[in-house]
């Protein structure tokens, strides 16, 4: 199931258009917190899909009936440019473990190609568990699809809530046939056009440079 958070006129509409505005993206301190803003709204929805169990807390009064989080969800993310949109979720699930990779775009080629390439894995055992995996964007997929197999290493979760601040609609085709049907989509929005060289049209450029400054 794919969920699009943007385009209904609530906040999320603001923060996705600031991420977008060349005009605000020079505040690289501002495009993080939009995308770790994201990240918090991304956690609220998604945790609507949690297990949750009733229990009861201890007030100065009295006591009192709640809910609380019955599994610890695993947050995963890919590195440089997830780290924002990870902190956001971290925010709001902040007891959550924690796993990081690194996959990136390598062996360019002349027709706008490339490989990803998965080099490092830092994870928790992940068997049965749900695992909340974010990137900025998802633009071809590959890379989230990668991220995903690479985290299979570490055991079969029972489920995987994808979160992106802008997708493609290839990307989003890309997953469908790539992941398994206990994946879910979470999107601040989505984007028709993926140009040849695999940018997002209109997009909003590259995020870990916006965020973190020009790699070499």
């Amino acid at each position: 199931m794919t969920h699009i958070l943007a385009g209904n006129g609530t906040i999320i509409d603001r923060f996705v258009a600031e991420l977008r505005d060349v005009n605000i993206q020079g505040d690289r301190m501002r495009f993080r917190r939009n995308l770790e803003r994201i990240g918090e709204v991304s956690a609220y929805e998604l945790s609507r899909h949690l297990n949750w169990e009733a229990t009861t807390v201890t007030t100065p009064l009295g006591e009192a009936d709640t809910f609380r989080l019955k599994d610890r969800p695993v947050l995963a993310t890919i590195l440089r440019a997830g780290l924002p949109l990870h902190q956001g979720l971290l925010n709001y699930f902040d007891d959550a473990d924690n796993a990081f990779i690194s996959a990136y775009r390598t062996d360019h080629r002349e027709d706008g190609s490339f490989d990803v390439r998965v080099e490092y894995l830092s994870s928790p055992n992940i068997e049965g568990r749900t695992v909340i995996l974010s990137d900025p964007m998802l633009a071809t997929g590959m890379s989230m699809v990668l991220a995903y197999r690479a985290l299979l290493r570490k055991g079969d979760p029972a489920h995987v809530h994808i979160v992106a601040a802008i997708a493609s609609r290839q990307g989003i085709a890309y997953l469908e046939k790539h992941l398994p049907g206990n994946c879910t989509l979470w999107l601040g929005a989505v984007d028709e056009e993926l140009t040849a060289h695999s940018y997002i049209v209109p997009g909003l450029g590259d995020a870990g440079d916006l965020a973190f400054g020009i790699k070499e």
